[in-house]
């Protein structure tokens, strides 16, 4: 008897997995948004990377505004549902810290481009867009805050606060240098990002 996947199975599991056209856009624009900022790129140019023409991305998106409106908030998003995971798990606090720490470089590492419009294209975003992004982010911290104090309790609020900045300033540089394999990046990295909240100590 032949086990396994057929041909159907597979097809179906390439069909769960492939992206949606929207998001196929979303990527381009954020390629483009990163290689040019987000003023140096038209409606045309997004077209042309995803195939269509520029006028055709109005059936997806009502504005290159809304485009970025939801990058970055589908970014903070995924940011902050994956930090607050990992505080919730059980472990000691240096554990808590260490896995939210290989899960922010691990974004950064893969998505280079969002983290660059992210620090480049806020002040773009329209009114609505950028408080509800900037809410998103606060949480975000927030997370950290709360996974730094348990693990370098000498840090009051206010530090862990800013120690958590300045290590997102730290994994977020990975866009401007790539000397090393990514994989021997990450762990510097996250050696880096624990020396420097553990210096506190």
């Amino acid at each position: 008897m032949i086990t396994g996947s057929t041909p159907r199975d597979d097809n179906d599991a390439r069909a769960r997995v492939k992206p949606s056209r929207r998001d196929q856009i979303l990527a381009a624009a954020a390629e483009l948004f990163a290689q040019h900022g987000f003023r140096g790129v038209g409606i045309d140019d997004i077209g042309a990377a995803v195939g269509i023409t520029g006028p055709a991305l109005y059936r997806h998106f009502r504005s290159k505004d809304a485009m970025l409106g939801e990058m970055l908030t589908k970014i903070s998003e995924y940011l902050l549902a994956g930090g607050t995971a990992r505080l919730e798990r059980d472990g000691d606090p240096d554990e808590i810290l260490a896995g939210l720490v290989r899960f922010h470089v691990d974004f950064a590492l893969k998505q280079p481009a969002l983290i660059t419009v992210q620090e480049r294209s806020l002040a773009s975003l329209a009114d609505d867009d950028r408080r509800t992004v900037r809410g998103i982010q606060r949480r975000y911290v927030e997370v950290w805050v709360s996974a730094v104090r348990a693990a370098v309790p000498r840090l009051d609020e206010a530090g862990a606060r800013s120690a958590a900045h300045a290590v997102f300033g730290l994994m977020n540089s990975t866009p401007y240098h790539r000397h090393l394999p990514d994989d021997e990046l990450a762990e510097l990295l996250i050696r880096l990002a624990l020396g420097a909240l553990y210096a506190a100590k």
